[in-house]
């Protein structure tokens, strides 16, 4: 089977920036949001996106219609009965992830391919609520996805070597990107190496060992590094942060790994409405 018809389940940040790089490649795509405001807004954020691309002289028009021509919005599973490969991009919930895959399974093809965006959720957990473990496999792309080059490939127990072998093909030739391989441990490659450092700068900050501004500018200027910790745990997302901090502390139990205080009382404030913004540099 060559991977030709693509969907994409959840189009926020990350899912609408697989869904561009998918038709950018040439494939037949489809969003599928949960309404149709959420639809509408995922089809402009695809819309702004390639029109910046246009205006850098990254794509010409004529590519960037096309492109879009080669994406659909729906809200319906319905039409994804004949989807080669399904990326999943919905919030870092097990229960909620479960579910979209369970459905995935009675409604995607026998042969397609079923694909977690997740950033740390056990591959495994996510498989077993289908009858395709070996089609299913982690996906993770990084934000931007349009930009960064780099997609971790996460193996269950039960994930076959001739799935891997044709995503990984696919995800390379295809899609452009730089494919690494890693088995099913919290937090794969990137996040267990990344996140005990994002939160080792939120410690320091609450404890009054710098301001966030010199932080980041160590990290920037002593390091090379294009962003700041704390300004890169505001793009990443406090919430998503904490639930993956979460996720690496329950299999690990590494003091490294649990989430600092500062981290917790941020997410409440922003949940109970006591602070604007998201994020260390956009708290009011």
């Amino acid at each position: 089977m060559t991977i030709k018809k693509i969907a994409v389940i959840g189009g926020g940040t990350m899912g609408s920036g697989i869904a561009e790089v998918a038709a950018k490649s040439g494939c037949d795509t489809i969003v599928v949001e949960i309404d149709a405001s959420l639809a509408e807004q995922a089809q402009k954020k695809l819309e702004v996106s390639t029109e910046k691309a246009v205006s850098r002289g990254k794509m010409t028009d004529g590519d960037r219609a096309g492109l879009l021509n080669r994406i659909s919005f729906t809200t319906t599973f319905d039409e994804l009965t004949d989807r080669d490969l399904v990326i999943e991009a919905v919030v870092e919930s097990p229960s909620v992830k479960a579910s979209v895959f369970k459905t995935l399974d009675e409604i995607v093809q026998k042969d397609g391919i079923l694909a977690s965006n997740t950033s740390s959720i056990s591959i495994g957990e996510i498989a077993d609520s289908t009858n395709r473990g070996p089609q299913v496999l982690g996906m993770h792309f990084f934000n931007p996805a349009t930009v960064q080059p780099l997609v971790e490939l996460i193996a269950s127990e039960v994930t076959s070597e001739e799935t891997l072998d044709k995503v990984e093909s696919f995800t390379r030739e295809v899609m452009g990107k730089h494919p690494i391989r890693t088995i099913d441990r919290a937090g794969f490659v990137v996040n267990r190496l990344l996140v005990p450092y994002l939160l080792q700068a939120m410690h320091m900050y609450d404890r009054g060992q710098a301001s966030k501004e010199d932080i980041d500018a160590g990290m920037k200027f002593g390091c090379a590094h294009p962003q700041g910790p704390l300004e890169l745990s505001d793009l990443i997302g406090l919430d998503t942060l904490q639930l993956v901090a979460e996720v690496l502390y329950d299999e690990f139990k590494e003091p490294t790994y649990a989430p600092p205080p500062i981290l917790k009382r941020m997410v409440t404030a922003g949940h109970l409405g006591r602070k604007t913004g998201k994020g260390f540099y956009t708290y009011e």
